[in-house]
């Protein structure tokens, strides 16, 4: 058994990272267990070559440290896997990796958190669930896919389209990824054919040369989101035209309003919709009704009994580094307040 002084963080992801950066800033240490051998394990080794960040870097930057100024506005994935290892390197944050948590278990008696690997059993006041929501890959029941003879993969093992050179893919879903993915395909002279669950709104990455998500920041600032929501519509209709058209239904309710309310992200289009006009993204339609999340944002991050999650919001690295502060200033309030833990 091994005591830990502060919270044990479970991801070395940006939410882990973050996290354990700001507890430092507050003076508590923290153990940060990591399933894989490196930091943002996801980044490394569960995404598609050619994924940039689809925010601007000021908005994607984690607590206490930016981008280097070099850096592009839309970091490349290597960029951003860079910039992950610095900010450890800067903050002396060391990760125990392989280290698998297989069970995370209160303690009622003592009033702590035992904490099990395959080798050692830690136990902690706090545990932070850090393992962000993209942590584990979705794939949806499909009935009779096991005659299907082609080759399925989920997006976290998809690297690039060289491998579809010519043959028709079908694509489930139309989120970022999605999107992204059948514009990779169409460089490969792939015929992505997508199949789209839900409706969607699809919006310009930029409008007038500027981030669509920092001008929507600016006027929220000064107009009802509402109002900001039909401007964003305006504006997306004149310079990607009617969506609905094209098998891309936009929901009742506004892009800010959605996310804000069920957590669901509009698409910012790199490039695929032209494709999708062009014919060489095919589009599926097939709608059901969006499912809501059960802790709505900004409630998320605390939990009961000393347990944190860190990374859920469903608003990327934006959610990651606000949840971050919030749980590292929770901790301190409490670090302060007692002296149980002191050396």
């Amino acid at each position: 058994m091994v005591l830990i002084k502060g919270p044990i963080i479970i991801g070395a992801g940006p939410s882990g990272l973050a996290t354990s950066a700001c507890l430092k800033k507050q003076g508590i240490p923290s153990l940060i267990l990591e399933r894989a051998d490196c930091i943002a394990s996801l980044w490394a080794k569960r995404t598609y070559d050619r994924l940039k960040l689809h925010l601007p870097k000021q908005f994607c930057e984690l607590p206490l440290m930016e981008f280097p100024e070099n850096f592009p506005k839309y970091p490349t994935k290597q960029q951003f896997i860079s910039y992950m290892e610095a900010y450890a390197a800067h903050f002396n944050l060391n990760p125990k990796f392989n280290q698998e948590v297989k069970s995370a278990e209160f303690d009622e008696e003592s009033g702590v958190w035992r904490v099990k690997t395959g080798e050692f059993e830690y136990v902690s006041k706090w545990v932070i669930v850090a393992t962000g929501e993209n942590a584990e890959p979705l794939i949806p029941e499909i009935q009779g896919i096991e005659k299907f003879q082609g080759k399925l993969v989920h997006t976290s093992l998809y690297k690039s389209g060289a491998e579809f050179r010519n043959q028709r893919v079908l694509v489930v879903g139309c989120g970022n990824s999605g999107m992204e993915v059948s514009l990779d395909l169409c460089r490969f002279n792939a015929h992505p054919h997508m199949v789209v669950r839900n409706s969607v709104h699809v919006l310009p990455r930029e409008m007038f040369g500027l981030s669509t998500f920092g001008v929507a920041m600016a006027l929220m600032k000064w107009f009802p989101l509402r109002l900001v929501d039909k401007f964003l519509l305006l504006v997306a209709n004149l310079i990607l035209g009617n969506t609905d058209r094209l098998g891309l239904r936009r929901p009742k309710t506004g892009p800010i309003e959605l996310k804000n309310a069920t957590g669901k992200t509009p698409v910012l289009d790199v490039g695929a919709l032209s494709l999708i006009k062009s014919g060489k993204i095919k589009n599926c339609e097939f709608f059901s009704e969006d499912g809501m999340p059960k802790t709505p944002f900004p409630n998320g991050w605390k939990g009961g009994k000393g347990l944190y999650a860190v990374g859920f919001t469903r608003r990327g690295l934006l959610g990651t580094a606000s949840d971050a502060v919030k749980v590292a200033k929770d901790i301190a309030d409490q670090w302060k307040k007692t002296s149980l833990w002191s050396s």
